[in-house]
């Protein structure tokens, strides 16, 4: 076959879907709620893995950080292995789907032991424990997550249903977001009862996650279908690929903001968790929850707490104020705050592919970076008691945020796009692939960055933080975030693909295909 039969072929697969290829309500729902499981790991990696190990786990600070950045770097490496594996999976139930299922229960396994901490055991023996189930966790995540992604593209051929399967996959993920952060905490503190055992409260919260984990893959993989077979490629080797991505000033840029935009989202999880536990005043925190109805007597010991859905999860904080450092004050303020600013973000990325019509997928991305970084800065000045302000920051922060979550993704489609454009070849696959290696390896390098930080300013678990300390808690939840923040602006505005040259783009690449018949696939050219 010549190369232009090939390449009539190739494009032809990818562009002229079968209308038999639609797909029902309970299959996007389906394969929505295999990401949302992925999120009950994910989220609880960002927002509390750090301070599990040092506050609850109990090791140091340094450790700690050394293992993250270890078991993560490794996840980083070996997601293109896996990949390559499961394009050579073969079986009655497609390539990627066998995955899903077999990964379910070793993930719900590590899963519970990753956040167990064994009892007697001596240090040395921890810290290897800690390594070891952290490094299992995240090979059996690369596992499952990595052909979860690839089942939504051989679902269908149909770029419309596709986009609306994202669309209920991304509404999965932010549920399950909303549940981690709001509710883990809760959970921790009531579970880990009036002896504060915060161990065996982590336990049993991740063993319900994990048993609510297994249930949702076994529901992704029994109502999927891969339906898309793989399509001829054209010729080109790795080292083409290669030399194509380093002429690709898109991707390069692409690749560094990716790095430092999940580096930021990783070291922010663990600062703000100890900007709610440790600077934040519990006094002030606990009259907010008492306006909110969330506070009640102290429960007499021996006596069973009053029951109710409050109650269950957690969130009613017992006791008077004076006694208010010594309770889950901070647990629930923490939580409510985290399900504040989700749901805002989930309100306004409704609006953003309007605003990415209108004004550029770039432009958008930019202006809402810009203003984070603004928001970010101005948490700095508030006083432990500013508690209403705190909060009206991190609405403000979600909201001008929110909008560049979805485009970024959109984005990087953008620098395929460019790169056949300006090669005649696409490289979707290596595109993805290397910016899933830069999300890896930042979040890896966020998480031990806070604790390598937090170490420098002389931070110590489980204790009043010294001066300097609560200064170094102020500076990650703030400034440091908001340096981070302008450095993927200025990335961003170097980023050369704006809405006109997307236009270009698409414009071009349909004309090359209907030079050859090829039909081409509707879509979003902003």
């Amino acid at each position: 076959m010549d190369r232009r039969a090939m390449y009539r072929l190739y494009h032809r697969s990818i562009s002229m879907p079968e209308p038999s290829q639609k797909l029902s309500f309970l299959e996007k729902t389906g394969y929505s709620v295999g990401d949302a499981a992925a999120n009950f790991v994910f989220m609880t990696m960002i927002l509390f893995q750090s301070n599990f190990y040092t506050d609850v786990f109990g090791i140091a600070i340094g450790t700690a950080a050394n293992i993250i950045l270890f078991a993560r770097l490794w996840d980083a490496f070996f997601d293109p292995l896996m990949g390559v594996m499961a394009d050579r999976t073969n079986t009655r139930w497609g390539k990627f789907r066998p995955w899903i299922l077999f990964t379910a229960l070793p993930w719900c396994v590590c899963m519970y032991f990753a956040y167990s901490t064994p009892v007697g055991w001596s240090t040395n023996a921890r810290i290897v424990y800690a390594a070891v189930t952290n490094i299992l966790l995240m090979t059996i995540y690369s596992a499952n997550n990595m052909p979860y992604s690839a089942l939504g593209g051989v679902m269908t051929g149909d770029m419309d249903e596709r986009a609306r399967l994202n669309s209920y996959r991304f509404v999965a993920v932010n549920v399950a977001q909303f549940i981690v952060g709001g509710f883990t905490l809760p959970l921790v503190a009531k579970f880990a009862g009036p002896e504060h055992n915060k161990q065996r409260g982590w336990e049993i919260t991740m063993g319900i996650w994990a048993g609510l984990c297994l249930v949702l893959f076994l529901i992704t993989f029994l109502t999927t279908r891969e339906r898309i077979q793989p399509a001829p490629r054209q010729k080109s080797s790795p080292g083409q690929d290669f030399k194509d991505l380093l002429g690709n000033s898109p991707w390069a840029v692409m690749f560094v903001m990716t790095l430092v935009h999940f580096a930021i989202l990783a070291l922010r999880g663990g600062a703000y968790y100890n900007y709610y536990h440790y600077y934040a005043d519990k006094a002030a925190l606990y009259d907010w929850l008492q306006a909110l109805h969330l506070t009640a007597p102290a429960v007499a010991p021996g006596t069973q707490a009053p029951g109710g859905i409050l109650e269950t999860l957690g969130y009613i904080v017992h006791g008077e104020k004076s006694q208010a450092t010594d309770s889950n004050v901070a647990d629930v303020a923490n939580s409510i705050i985290n399900m504040l600013g989700t749901g805002v973000t989930i309100m306004v990325i409704i609006g953003s592919p309007f605003l990415s019509k209108a004004f550029g997928k770039k432009a958008i991305a930019v202006a809402g970076f810009a203003l984070t970084a603004i928001s970010s800065a101005t948490l700095y000045l508030m006083k432990p008691v500013d508690v209403s302000g705190m909060i009206t920051i991190t609405l403000i922060t979600s909201a001008v945020y929110a909008p560049t979550i979805p485009l970024l993704w959109a984005m990087f489609a953008d620098v395929a796009d460019y790169s056949e454009w300006k090669t005649g070849r696409r490289a979707t696959g290596i595109i993805f692939a290397t910016i899933g290696f830069a999300l890896k390896a930042g979040l890896s390098l966020g998480s031990a960055s806070f604790l390598w930080l937090m170490a420098m300013y002389g931070y110590h678990a489980n204790q009043d933080q010294s001066p300097r300390a609560l200064e170094g808690i102020r500076m990650c939840s703030s400034i440091y975030l908001a340096i981070l923040f302008a450095v993927c602006t200025g990335l961003l505005l170097a980023f050369k693909i704006n809405k006109r040259m997307t236009l270009q783009i698409a414009t071009d690449l349909a004309g090359r295909r209907k030079m050859f018949g090829i039909q081409s696939a509707p879509g979003d050219a902003s």
